[in-house]
């Protein structure tokens, strides 16, 4: 099971029996999700124009799973006494796969939230597996390989596109702000070892955007390895950096540029 991904350079950790509860009684969500995460790639242009925000090709991922009957759910956990309500909590998740039989899966993708976002996610599975409302809970997040390979992967994007200023930027869609230029320009300009423009904008890029206490593997190993969420059945997936791609150059800017503009209109 998952052994395509495995080739493909994705981590895959299954706990709690889940492995054995996909295979017996949902082998068609592992098919479906195995599917669409082989398709999934992220144009490095997208990354460098969301400026570490959600990449469009999260957003493609998520909208490919809600096509696969993964919506947005909230689920109502409610006490009666006497058939009276008296206390009520909700948790959304981002997808939810219901079968016919009203079992339920849910699955959350955090590309690059604060590491917290993790204890939420696990907390709420575990609560939703214990009152019956799910059978698992899945997790797809940033790969080992992506996250730590994220500072090659931002220079290369800056040596294959001859990026050498602020101002070369600023064609590629992202506008440093006045303290990111000012500790760029306090990096080249120091006078002990100074860095160039593309040494000093990958460190502080990444730095800033895809930081240690973000959302990635060893972040959400940390919180399992701890019986976090524990024993609800997980699936764990990471997301590598091979997924990430360089040839589609300014049509990848055009299709993010587009999105912001629709999310401005709305």
């Amino acid at each position: 099971m998952f052994q395509a991904l495995r080739e493909k350079g994705f981590e895959v950790t299954c706990l709690s029996h889940a492995e054995a509860i996909l295979r017996v009684d949902f082998p068609e969500v592992a098919t479906e999700l195995e599917e669409t995460l082989l398709h999934a790639t992220i144009p490095i242009e997208e990354i460098i124009a969301g400026g570490g925000g959600e990449a469009k090709g999260t957003q493609r991922l998520r909208n490919a799973l809600r096509e696969l009957g993964w919506p947005k759910f909230t689920f109502t956990v409610e006490k009666r006494i006497n058939g009276v309500s008296r206390e009520s909590q909700s948790h959304e998740v981002d997808h939810v796969k219901t079968f016919g039989n009203g079992s339920r899966i849910a699955l959350e993708i955090e590309w690059n939230n604060k590491d917290p976002f993790y204890d939420r996610d696990l907390e709420n599975f575990k609560r939703l597996h214990a009152d019956g409302a799910i059978s698992l809970g899945i997790i797809v997040t940033r790969g080992r390989s992506l996250h730590g390979n994220m500072r090659q992967l931002v220079r290369r994007f800056l040596d294959t596109r001859q990026i050498g200023s602020v101002t070369d930027m600023l064609s590629w869609g992202y506008e440093p702000t006045s303290k990111q230029r000012a500790a760029i320009a306090k990096q080249i300009n120091r006078a002990k070892n100074p860095l160039n423009f593309r040494e000093a904008f990958t460190a502080k890029f990444v730095a800033d955007k895809f930081g240690e206490a973000t959302t990635h593997w060893r972040k959400l190993e940390d919180r399992v390895q701890r019986g976090v969420g524990n024993p609800c059945p997980l699936v764990l997936i990471g997301l590598p950096d091979s997924i990430v791609t360089f040839h589609e150059g300014k049509a990848a800017l055009a299709e993010v540029q587009a999105n912001d503009a629709d999310t401005e209109e709305q």
